[in-house]
């Protein structure tokens, strides 16, 4: 007697161009957020006027805590884009695979940074809550997150957004005006690198940390970010030159790994005659 064989229960995959969109527009909502709480703090004092500091930072420390929130909740958005990106290049073009991995990674240690420089950033607003903050914390953290949301952050942008360019002109995955922009963004975060020797001042343009580099380096990368989610929820319809190029990469797989096979078939039967 034989016994029925039941059928696979059907599993549902989320889209994956639905929840990269998603996680962009999330990330949209979050950076104007952020945005917004931001210009109600003002223009930080210099640090070595300690007393305007810690009447700066106690009467907006509120307001970082806020930010620091924000802050975190946007970069989980962006985990969530990042994943997204490299499995629809992995679905379309597997010979750029180990490119979409450097994006993912380089995109991954990038969230990591941002998220100790804004554990530096709360921990100086909860000291500056304090009855008597500690004016050489204050600078300390300060000066320390200054550098991670600048010249360090400008690094990990530059690689994460040269190497999307790269795999997206290669794939044609995405409109290739995509890939040419974010090759302009990864030029502007490289510019903006030599800003670590530009002091501390919040109202220089050129500081460490400043206006200069979340004009051209971190809000450029975080808008092209929008806009590849937008354009995955549109759709984009392949051109020839990708449905070709995307044959060719994976013709290129196949015959790697039948050469790969043939190869352990030869040193097993090397094995057999030894």
């Amino acid at each position: 007697m034989s016994i029925p064989t039941l059928p696979k229960p059907t599993v549902k995959t989320p889209d994956v161009h639905t929840w990269t969109g998603r996680a962009a527009f999330g990330v949209a909502t979050f950076l104007l957020a952020e945005f917004i709480v931001r210009e109600t703090e003002g223009s930080r004092p210099p640090l070595a006027d300690s007393t305007a500091l810690i009447a700066f930072m106690s009467r907006t420390s509120a307001q970082t805590l806020i930010i620091v929130t924000i802050d975190a909740v946007l970069m989980a958005f962006v985990i969530v884009f990042l994943a997204g990106f490299r499995q629809i290049i992995k679905n379309s073009a597997r010979g750029l695979e180990w490119i979409a991995d450097l994006t993912y990674g380089a995109g991954l240690v990038f969230v990591g940074t941002t998220l100790v420089g804004d554990a530096m950033e709360g921990g100086a607003a909860l000291d500056a809550q304090t009855p008597h903050p500690y004016v050489a914390v204050l600078r300390a953290l300060t000066e320390g997150h200054t550098l991670l949301f600048g010249s360090i952050g400008c690094v990990l942008l530059a690689l994460v957004a040269a190497s999307s360019g790269t795999v997206i002109l290669r794939s044609d995955v995405l409109p290739r005006w995509t890939g040419f922009v974010a090759y302009v963004v990864a030029a502007l975060n490289v510019a903006a690198i030599p800003t670590l020797f530009g002091g501390t001042s919040d109202t220089s343009f050129f500081a460490a940390g400043g206006l200069g580099v979340t004009l051209f380096a971190t809000f450029p990368w975080l808008a092209w970010v929008i806009v590849v989610g937008s354009v995955t929820v549109r759709g984009h319809r392949p051109t020839r030159r990708r449905l070709l190029r995307v044959a060719a990469l994976r013709h290129g797989d196949q015959g790697h790994d039948q050469q790969h096979a043939a190869d352990n078939t030869e040193d097993d039967d090397d094995g057999l005659q030894n």
